[in-house]
């Protein structure tokens, strides 16, 4: 009966992907289908909805994304809520338990841009930037800074404290110290791909107001790690 409970709840009527006890293998098995662990991405930073997580997730279809949003919701990874008046609309959230995936995420995401394959230049969504600064941020170059960094990524609006703790990131309208005004990709080539902030500004994809020392100094927070093969 339990397994056949958790046949139901995966949404597969024909079997489990793996016949195994260890932790890791349900782990592929919740959140290891194609997209899913992106979905919980791009709720990382609170309720969106279903229009916003498509629009963050742009090769995703509608059908697909219905069923593993009802798929996971079944799985107790995230939650449906009406958003109260004047709003009334339906969002996804994640569930605490969902939320607390996020350490697995960063681990994840620390060791695959070790590879020669990744690619800081393909599609960034403003959560998946967002989350790579809590993600890569080196505290041995954070902890002389203090401020707050505002980010506008389209129609997405973040906040973002530093300080030698790290990096606390929260939706928000742009404020701070300082206040990138982009797009995910930019803000990446800047930020990864070691772009001049001055070459994106005058290719018109960039615009900051605040301290621009300040910006200039957040930029180098957030090293890549050497990729495989590289000479140490």
């Amino acid at each position: 009966m339990k397994s056949q409970k958790i046949t139901i709840l995966l949404g597969r009527a024909d079997k489990r992907w793996y016949d195994d006890a260890c932790g890791t293998a349900l782990a592929m098995e919740l959140i290891g289908e194609r997209w899913s662990l992106l979905i919980v991405r791009e709720l990382m930073f609170g309720p969106r909805r279903f229009g916003e997580l498509r629009a963050g997730l742009p090769g995703i279809s509608a059908n697909v994304l219905t069923q593993r949003l009802a798929s996971m919701e079944a799985m107790g990874i995230l939650a449906r809520r009406k958003l109260p008046p004047p709003a009334s609309v339906q969002v996804y959230e994640l569930t605490p338990w969902g939320y607390a995936a996020e350490p697995a995420i960063q681990e994840l995401g620390r060791w695959a841009v070790q590879s020669p394959l990744h690619d800081a230049t393909l599609p960034f969504s403003a959560a998946s930037a967002m989350l790579s600064f809590r993600t890569m941020i080196d505290r041995s170059r954070s902890g002389a800074f203090a401020a707050s960094v505002g980010f506008r990524l389209g129609a997405e609006g973040f906040v973002a404290v530093v300080d030698s703790a790290g990096i606390v990131i929260r939706r928000g309208e742009p404020s701070g110290d300082v206040v990138f005004e982009t797009d995910p990709v930019t803000l990446a080539s800047v930020v990864y791909g070691g772009r001049s902030i001055s070459d994106a500004e005058n290719a018109g994809t960039l615009r900051i107001t605040g301290d621009r020392a300040l910006a200039s100094s957040f930029v180098t927070l957030f090293p890549l790690p050497a990729k495989l093969g590289a000479a140490q």
